[in-house]
């Protein structure tokens, strides 16, 4: 259990008591949200969650941004971008505990509406978003806003990011941390999995277990990979 003591903006995620989630039906069907539901997760100043698509992290990292008044297709809370509403019902179904006195703004970005985004900001006084490349853009936002302290939700960004973008983006984070800031990671990557002193939760089908990075399977399938590329390319034959 976390520190009551914690300023972090959320110290622990629990099913609310009020709104239990069904077990037997979307997302409550995912071990992931299973085991958040039944057993809660306490969040550390930089937690990052891997695993394999489908798997249910973003399912997780989505809802706990959109519990703590985030905008569900990124932003802060103050943000009104609205496109095409994808985002599952768990939400509704959590219990954020905030640190006492922690700092309650915050940002959501996510790969997948990075676009819809980038236009409502120029809609509304910030531009010059689609004018830059898709990475550039991103590391933008990021650093635009570094000065806020509070929680930071970023949903795969490696999709954004080539090698030397992710590394850009750990300093950015590790910065933030530093500053009082408290960062939430679903992602892909072995390079943003490595962020410092991050807590690493594998998610898959057996829910969410704790993995040190040498243990995660990411990091093992992309150092088989890059030892010997041929030894998975010949199955595509």
């Amino acid at each position: 259990m976390s520190s009551p003591f914690s300023v972090l903006p959320v110290r622990r995620v629990e099913e609310h008591p009020l709104t239990p989630l069904p077990r037997d039906s979307w997302p409550g069907t995912l071990a992931p949200v299973r085991q958040l539901l039944d057993e809660g997760l306490d969040l550390a100043p930089v937690t990052v969650l891997v695993g394999d698509n489908g798997a249910g992290k973003s399912t997780l990292v989505e809802a706990i941004a959109v519990a703590f008044g985030l905008n569900p297709e990124g932003g802060t809370t103050n943000a009104q971008v609205r496109s095409r509403p994808s985002e599952s019902p768990l939400a509704e179904h959590l219990r954020l505990v905030r640190g006492a006195g922690a700092p309650k703004r915050g940002l959501f970005l996510r790969a997948e509406t990075m676009h819809g985004l980038y236009t409502y900001l120029e809609n509304i006084g910030f531009g010059g978003f689609h004018e830059r490349s898709h990475g550039e853009s991103f590391l933008d936002i990021v650093l635009e806003r570094s000065g806020m302290r509070g929680l930071w939700v970023l949903d795969e960004p490696e999709s954004a990011l080539s090698l030397s973008g992710c590394l850009a983006l750990i300093g950015l984070l590790r910065d933030l941390v530093a500053g009082g800031s408290q960062v939430l990671l679903s992602t892909h990557s072995p390079v943003l999995a490595a962020l410092p002193d991050a807590v690493l939760y594998e998610v898959g089908e057996w829910g969410l277990r704790r993995s040190e990075y040498d243990d995660l399977d990411l990091v093992r399938t992309w150092r088989a990979f890059l030892e010997a590329p041929q030894r998975y390319l010949r199955h595509l034959d």
